[in-house]
């Protein structure tokens, strides 16, 4: 029963199977034929596009075509245009050269008129020249029988006639000349001196210094003669110790009460003078007392130096100056020229250039500066070699100060020439300064030494008649022979003695020079 099942089911199974086989056969004949369908109805699309691509391609073929026709046509008028143009041009220039050519032809033709013209006139010049050599032959030979017959009446020949003409007229013209310089220089003068009178008589006014001159302190008093054993010490160590300390020779002669002191530095004179005094208070005098005492005032002295510095450049309103500079600018209230004190008188410089800065409208902080600083080398003039103005002018550079400042200082006392009005200013207010009554002093053999130079300086002049040096040597009159010397040549005098004066004396401040011609003329009635 079983088996019988089976085979039932496996029939069942295998018609099945059939059944799908033909199912499926059946299926892809339609399929297939349905693929032919449209595989035939997309053969016949594609022809059909092909036929449209083909019409179109012709049609944009067409419309090609005639745009290059148009374009060619297009191109082929502009480049007829432009030929037309061209040779438009081309017959223009042509009328041009045309036109120029005749201007050239007729310009040609009055160049050959010229050239013939000048071709007549050069043989006529011949012609005259060739007269004129004639008639100058005859001339010099007219001449040479006149020179010579002058020269049998008045006995001189040509040449000496000649020369004392020459001469002649050197001297006229040379009075002339002098005549002329000294009208233009009195004019100058004049105007130049009047202006310059108010500006210096102004920075006067407006600058009073109560300060006249400091005398070098030399010389330390003693209370008695029996202190001078005590600065000596046993076998000359306190004294010994003292110079090694300062740095200054201690004299102690038969002077009474007076030791005296000798360095050619002012700050190590003085801080062995208030060492000195120190120790006279203190009594306690001995080689280990001295060396502490020296060493404090050496730092009180160097802050001294360094306040007085500041105050000066801080009382004239001026910045910027280097730190050094300011110390050496106190160091020069030690300093003294002529027995006046160095500091006081550049500030008294530096006043007077500012003041007549602000007259004259230039650079008042320039002058200030420039006359603060203008004798710096004199802080150290001691210990370097050359001119305090080359020393001072070397150090303002060295820290920094510009070149007008250095210019300045180095022409103040006239080696140069000033770059600038404050550098005169400067040097006009440092003559002021010094050349003031009372301002300075000086030895009486050198000031007599001076005098002497000054008068003999003044007799080495030709025409010279007599000579005074007077107002303590700060002018020089001269009296000359009339009959020998003119006005013009006094000029001349008082020029070449100031210059000679210049170049062979040494002098504070300035010198007058003054040159007197009168005549007199003297009878008697009876």
């Amino acid at each position: 029963m079983n088996l019988i099942n089976l085979i039932d089911y496996l029939f069942i199974i295998i018609a099945l199977i059939f059944g799908l086989i033909i199912g499926s056969a059946i299926a892809f004949i339609y399929h297939k034929k349905g693929l032919t369908q449209k595989l035939r109805e997309n053969e016949q699309k594609a022809k059909k596009i092909m036929e449209d691509a083909q019409r179109e391609a012709d049609t944009i073929r067409k419309e090609a075509a005639l745009e290059v026709k148009d374009k060619i046509f297009h191109a082929k008028a502009e480049a007829e245009k432009e030929l037309k143009e061209r040779r438009l041009e081309v017959s223009q220039l042509d009328k041009r050269l045309h036109q120029r050519e005749e201007v050239l032809d007729r310009k040609l033709e009055h160049v050959e008129k010229k050239e013939n013209d000048l071709n007549r006139k050069d043989r006529e010049m011949a012609n005259k020249e060739k007269t004129l050599n004639e008639k100058t032959q005859n001339y010099d030979k007219l001449i040479k029988e006149q020179t010579s017959l002058l020269e049998r009446i008045s006995a001189m020949s040509a040449e000496d006639a000649k020369k004392e003409l020459l001469a002649k007229v050197a001297e006229e013209s040379r009075f002339e000349a002098l005549k002329t310089a000294k009208k233009v220089e009195d004019e100058v003068m004049e105007a130049s001196d009047r202006k310059a009178k108010e500006v210096l008589s102004l920075a006067i006014q407006r600058y009073a210094s109560d300060y006249v001159s400091d005398n070098t302190v030399s010389s330390v008093n003693l209370p008695s003669d029996e202190m001078k054993g005590r600065i000596i010490g046993r076998e000359g160590r306190n004294i010994r110790a003292l110079e090694a300390a300062t740095g200054i020779e201690l004299i102690i002669d038969d002077t009474p009460e007076t030791v005296l002191l000798s360095s050619f530095d002012p700050v190590r004179r003085e801080v062995a003078r208030v060492s000195l005094e120190r120790l006279m208070a203190d009594g306690r005098i001995h080689p280990a007392r001295i060396e502490d005492i020296v060493e404090k005032v050496k730092k009180e002295v160097d802050t001294t130096i360094k306040e007085e510095g500041e105050k000066a450049v801080f009382d004239l309103g001026l910045h910027g100056i280097h730190p050094e500079l300011v110390k050496l600018i106190g160091r020069l209230k030690y300093r003294t020229s002529y027995a006046q004190n160095v500091l006081q008188h550049s500030k008294e410089v530096a006043y007077l250039a500012g003041v007549m800065a602000g007259e004259l409208k230039v650079d008042i902080k320039l002058a200030k500066r420039a006359g603060i600083l203008h004798d710096i080398g004199k802080a150290v003039d001691h210990e370097v070699e050359g001119s305090h103005q080359m020393i001072g002018a070397n150090l303002a550079k060295k820290y920094g100060e510009k070149s007008w400042v250095v210019n300045a200082i180095q022409v103040h006392h006239g080696d140069g020439d000033p770059m600038t009005v404050e550098a005169s200013l400067v040097a006009a207010g440092d003559a002021l300064s010094a050349a003031r009554p009372g301002a300075r002093k000086e030895a009486i053999e050198s000031y007599l030494q001076r005098l002497e130079k000054l008068e003999q300086i003044a007799n080495s002049f030709s025409g010279v008649n007599k000579c005074y040096a007077i107002q303590a040597g700060r002018e020089v009159r001269i009296i000359v022979k009339p009959e020998e010397v003119s006005d013009e040549v006094c000029a001349q005098i008082s020029r070449d003695l100031a210059k000679k004066i210049e170049e062979e004396l040494t002098y504070p401040g300035q010198i007058k020079v003054t040159v007197v011609r009168e005549s007199r003329y003297v009878e008697y009635a009876k």
